[in-house]
């Protein structure tokens, strides 16, 4: 395990150890923009890194005249249809646990060898079955 966690990058000037002697000053210069990067391919300006974007993507977008869903998103609109729906899930998920809860007693039952009891738990699973396919059939505007 001779390598480094952090490999060096390919691109970065090489590290000099002991430093080298401070030169002559410069005349410090403005820079255009300001580098975030070793790599000088990531220190272009945005529009050259990305010549997707225009000017005229997003705000400045004249096809765009208004942002948002509009008037009346997130409101309910049928309200009747939504407490219809809700209580129907309601009493799904009820009649699910208890298929679930059913199908444990008779699999314990059929492993303990009462044959009996499990078939009676078998009626039970489909008629709940059943009761879930009648609250599926009662309203098929709903689908």
């Amino acid at each position: 395990m001779s390598e480094d966690a952090f490999p060096r990058d390919p691109e970065a000037p090489e590290p000099t150890w002991p430093p080298a002697p401070p030169a002559a000053p410069e005349p410090p210069r403005p820079p255009a923009y300001t580098p975030g990067s070793a790599q000088p391919r990531l220190n272009r300006p945005v529009h050259e890194r990305y010549p997707q974007i225009r000017p005229t993507s997003g705000y400045g977008d004249p096809r765009i005249t208004r942002t948002g869903p509009g008037p009346g998103a997130g409101t309910e609109q049928e309200p009747e249809r939504s407490s219809k729906l809700s209580a129907r899930l309601a009493l799904a998920l009820t009649v699910v646990i208890g298929q679930l809860w059913g199908l444990t007693i008779v699999v314990d039952e059929w492993m303990a060898g009462d044959t009996g009891t499990a078939w009676w738990g078998a009626g039970f699973l489909v008629l709940s079955f059943l009761v879930v396919l009648g609250l599926w059939a009662i309203d098929p505007k709903d689908r």
